[in-house]
């Protein structure tokens, strides 16, 4: 089973060509801070994105996400470790 950091529909770009969500949405909101490496989506379509931002808005907080381009192999073994349950 694969648990997302965060939901997010993968296909909502805004003006600055950003995935965005709502940081409260995230499992952790602190774990959301630019340059965190989380999954985003649902379940049954996760992306490993890195946080490119976070604003508030008049909504609420604005966390902005882009695929991850896997600079070092440490973020993906910390990201394996924390998303991949096994029961």
């Amino acid at each position: 089973m694969i648990v997302v950091d965060i939901t997010a529909d993968l296909n909502d770009e805004d003006e600055t060509g950003f995935i965005w969500t709502f940081r409260d949405e995230a499992r952790d909101p602190s774990m959301m801070v630019p340059g965190a490496i989380v999954v985003a989506g649902d379940p049954e379509s996760p992306a490993v994105v890195e946080v490119v931002d976070v604003v508030d808005k008049p909504a609420g907080t604005a966390a902005y996400v882009t695929a991850y381009s896997g600079r070092q192999h440490e973020d993906y073994a910390a990201l394996v470790r924390r998303t991949f349950v096994t029961t």
